[in-house]
């Protein structure tokens, strides 16, 4: 049995905002930004691939550190 490479999973923005727990509007504007990539399937349909909103976040410094701080 050969091993086939991973197919992206593509979910419509109501998903993808599920997913992040932020509204629709959260994640046209996250794609008009160009912080994740949208793909147009069809005339009306836009999708975002899961792993592409994986990687979207950033990550917050704790409290007690600061940059450039000891």
């Amino acid at each position: 049995m050969t091993d086939r490479p991973a197919r992206p999973i593509y979910v419509n923005l109501a998903d993808a905002a599920d997913y992040l727990s932020v509204s629709v509007k959260t994640i046209r504007r996250l794609i008009a930004d160009g912080t994740i990539p949208g793909y147009r399937l069809g005339a009306k349909s836009l999708r975002v691939k899961l792993d592409d909103l994986d990687t979207a976040g950033r990550r917050v410094p704790t409290a007690g550190w600061w940059p450039g701080v000891s």
